[in-house]
């Protein structure tokens, strides 16, 4: 009897993002989260200053991180922030990592300009948590060699979504996936540069948000490389009756679940405790060798 661990239908498991080759068939990703932000979702703040930022980052790339995705404006509802103090946020970020590292830089945002000028200095993914919002974005992507992250959401950027319904909430996600990678092959985005997240509470309850988790499979069979950022959101918070400081255990259990459903990729806040929580699901799918083997040997 094999394993009950879910091998995606991964059609292009080996992916070349950024400086790094990927086996998505034997490897899980992990990606850090650097929100350049004052009202950031999770740190609040804490990696506002250029310097924290650019620290943090090149931190979580030797505390083993994948690659490192940098955000300069929060998915939540908020005051409109101009492109200009968006590529303000992020460029030096971006700069002063690529200058250190070779991790994979990711760039979260929805505007074309922003992505052009990320691309430009140095990133290898662009991050859309608004599915393809601007149409113009997915053409940056198609004239360069980035790789696109396509998240599901319902709202336009920054705006208020009350009340999501779903009939369906697995499918309706996946169906909107598959439309949206379909118009991004239309742009001239290849498929084995893109890579689709079904957008963990965003726009979505807790209820849903649970139960997309336990379908994820329904995504994964999409045949394109998973994402899920799960890393202490409220969905989490709400099941365990913890704060947001207090979620590290309901974050690793919600993404080692998830890669069990065939998610390849996890976001995560806290990079140590997350790259030994997927470096063990490796060794203990036979896709990873101990570090060192002793005991009854």
């Amino acid at each position: 009897m094999g394993p009950a661990f879910r091998l995606p239908p991964l059609r292009e498991p080996v992916r070349l993002i950024g400086a790094r080759t990927f086996d998505f068939s034997r490897q899980i990703a992990v990606m850090a989260i650097i929100n350049r932000t004052p009202d950031s979702f999770f740190d609040e703040g804490a990696t506002f200053a250029l310097d924290r930022a650019v620290e943090a980052a090149v931190q979580a790339a030797r505390d083993g991180a994948d690659w490192v995705d940098i955000g300069g404006v929060p998915f939540a509802p908020g005051p409109e922030l101009s492109g200009r103090d968006e590529l303000e946020r992020v460029i030096p970020v971006i700069e002063g990592l690529v200058a250190e590292s070779d991790v994979v830089v990711s760039v979260d945002t929805f505007r074309p300009e922003v992505a052009e000028a990320a691309i430009a200095a140095g990133a290898g993914v662009i991050n859309d948590t608004t599915g393809i919002h601007d149409p113009r974005l997915a053409d940056v992507v198609a004239d360069s060699d980035a790789t696109l992250v396509i998240t599901h959401s319902l709202a336009a950027p920054r705006q208020v979504y009350p009340r999501p319904q779903y009939d369906d909430v697995a499918g309706e996600i996946a169906s909107f996936l598959q439309s949206r990678v379909d118009f991004a092959v239309s742009r001239g985005i290849p498929e084995n540069r893109i890579i689709v997240d079904p957008g963990h509470d965003l726009n979505k309850n807790t209820f849903q948000t649970l139960e997309l988790t336990r379908r994820l499979f329904e995504i994964t069979a999409l045949g394109l490389p998973t994402l899920a950022a799960v890393s202490n959101k409220d969905f989490i918070g709400e099941s365990l009756g913890r704060e947001k400081p207090e979620r590290l255990p309901g974050s690793l259990a919600a993404a080692t679940v998830s890669v069990m459903l065939g998610a390849r990729i996890v976001r995560m806040h806290n990079v140590r405790e997350s790259v030994d929580a997927m470096r063990m699901v490796e060794a203990i799918m036979g896709w990873r060798e101990p570090v060192y083997a002793v005991h009854n040997l």
